[in-house]
């Protein structure tokens, strides 16, 4: 291993672990790619705590399991949708979103400037959603409070926050963002979301 590259975490659930796609495609591992050919940042391979399903409890318990060992030059945290989707409180997720961005800064060794927050995707547009006739207009206002109150959280810890539902909502209309499911994301958009990342941790390094 090379021991000057940089280490990276990776916590969330479906949308971070890739579901439906390649190890080597989800948007972790698309973005130290990046950094690499277009940066010339080098990061060993993400670690990545996340699995599909995942609720903030749940991740909670799942980062007690893996027990990682920071700090990590960079962490990103993504989380939420399946309180939503389970019909959870908002502000019971608000104050479990909150203590696992204290973890996340404090894997990050305190430094909150390396951590990045991602909004919740607006799963209500997808042909999924549609079949099993989901009222995508409620999603919509439900997924849109959950990340008020993730951002209000975010913000108030000066962490950077990355909205990337609006992006959701426009292009998982095309079948070619999504995978087999037609509910979870294809490497195309997971690209999209690498591509948006990529100057963000750039510039946590060139401002050191």
């Amino acid at each position: 291993m090379n021991m000057n590259k940089r280490n990276y975490l990776a916590l969330g659930d479906s949308y971070t672990i890739g579901e439906g796609v390649a190890a080597d495609k989800n948007f972790p591992n698309q973005l130290v790619s990046l950094l690499q050919e277009e940066h010339n940042i080098e990061f060993q391979t993400p670690e990545i705590i996340a699995v599909t399903g995942w609720t903030t409890d749940e991740l909670k318990a799942g980062i007690a399991e893996r027990d990682p060992q920071g700090p990590y030059d960079l962490v990103t945290l993504l989380i939420g949708v399946n309180n939503q989707y389970r019909g959870r409180d908002v502000g019971e997720y608000k104050t479990e979103f909150e203590a696992l961005l204290e973890q996340a800064i404090s894997f990050a060794g305190g430094n909150y400037k390396h951590v990045i927050v991602v909004s919740i995707p607006d799963w209500g547009h997808t042909p999924f959603a549609r079949e099993k006739e989901v009222d995508e207009s409620k999603v919509a206002a439900e997924i849109a409070l959950f990340n008020e109150a993730k951002q209000a959280v975010t913000l108030a810890k000066g962490v950077r926050f990355l909205d990337i539902t609006g992006m959701t909502k426009t292009l998982a209309q095309d079948t070619a963002y999504l995978v087999e499911d037609q509910l979870h994301y294809s490497d195309k958009l997971y690209r999209e979301w690498a591509e948006c990342l990529a100057p963000l941790v750039s510039n946590m390094f060139s401002s050191q």
